[in-house]
């Protein structure tokens, strides 16, 4: 994973609510102004990082532009985020282990009183 335009774009808090809210569904530019409170020249340019990084689609529908979430970058990333899941998981089921060692022996709970 050595995209560093796809880096770049997910660094930014905004860019990243912007991409949360496409993870719904396609939005006109006017509904993620909207959800993200930011000015229309602002979310534009966050819209265009994210699409000249590969994140997001643009599409014409009459006067409106609609964005939706192009699913290939965010692959690449899960590829490149595999292994490091997989040593956390290893990492935690050896906690789990080590604290299901060191736990003390509890007796069983009484029956509940009525």
């Amino acid at each position: 994973m050595s995209d560093p335009a796809l880096w770049t774009a997910l660094a930014d808090p905004h860019r990243r609510a912007i991409v949360a809210l496409l993870l719904e569904r396609p939005r006109p530019v006017g509904e993620i102004v909207e959800a993200c409170g930011l000015s229309q020249p602002s979310t534009s340019k966050h819209l265009k990082v994210l699409r000249e990084a590969g994140l997001v689609r643009v599409r014409q529908e009459a006067q409106r532009r609609v964005y939706a979430l192009d699913p290939a970058p965010i692959a690449r990333l899960d590829a490149w985020l595999a292994p490091y899941r997989e040593l956390w998981n290893r990492s935690l089921d050896a906690l789990g282990s080590r604290l299901d060692e060191t736990a003390p022996d509890t007796p069983e709970d009484p029956a509940p009183k009525d």
